[in-house]
């Protein structure tokens, strides 16, 4: 049975996290657009689940809400110190190929009860797509890669790199990039290092 796309983005209330925590910041719509850059129609869609952001949308949105992007994953449980992330608790593994955004890729948050961390690993689903529905993105931090399964693609600082099953990458995530699979969905290890100071918006 056919998997309502629309259904798996507001499953993860995303956008109704981001708009209470919009609210408690006392920002505006405006205020947050002018910070991250994003419009302002398109942080509507975000808050209101018609979309799901990619990483790079949501690492600046959290940013200039003043959070870290593991806050939007937490669940009620107190944080803890260690984590042990299992298979069976992550629902995308098991159905790589999904697709919940338009960037081309679907992604799990790993060890998310730890909040207050400075990395933020990701196991991503990178999809095969054409070299013109490339999504470039760019956020303060410095990014790892490691192919788990499939081949993949990055395309950073005009630098074209394939990478097959146990390569990876590491690279500043300040400058534009974009993944996609080769020939079918990759799977990805990402792990994001982002850093702990207030962004200015030049940064951003």
């Amino acid at each position: 049975m056919p998997i309502d796309i629309k259904d798996e983005v507001a499953a993860l209330n995303l956008g109704s996290q981001i708009r209470q925590l919009r609210n408690q910041r006392g920002l505006t719509l405006q205020d947050v657009s002018e910070l991250t850059g994003l419009s302002k129609p398109h942080l509507s869609q975000i808050e209101n689940d018609l979309v799901s952001p990619p990483l790079a949308t949501l690492i600046k949105i959290s940013t200039a809400l003043g959070v870290k992007i593991g806050y939007f994953f937490q669940d009620s449980k107190p944080e803890t110190r260690i984590v042990v992330d299992r298979k069976k608790d992550h629902k995308n593994r098991d159905k790589g190929s999904q697709k919940i955004s338009d960037s081309g890729y679907n992604y799990d948050p790993l060890a998310y009860p730890m909040v207050n961390k400075f990395m933020e690993p990701f196991v991503i689903y990178m999809e095969d797509r054409k070299e013109k529905d490339l999504i470039y993105n760019n956020h303060r931090g410095e990014e790892f890669a490691f192919i788990i399964q499939g081949k993949a693609e990055i395309r950073c600082a005009d630098q074209i790199v394939v990478l097959d099953e146990g390569d990876s990458v590491y690279f500043d995530s300040g400058l534009p990039h974009a993944y996609r699979g080769i020939d079918c969905t990759a799977q990805l290890l990402i792990i994001i290092y982002s850093p702990s100071q207030s962004p200015s918006k030049q940064d951003l």
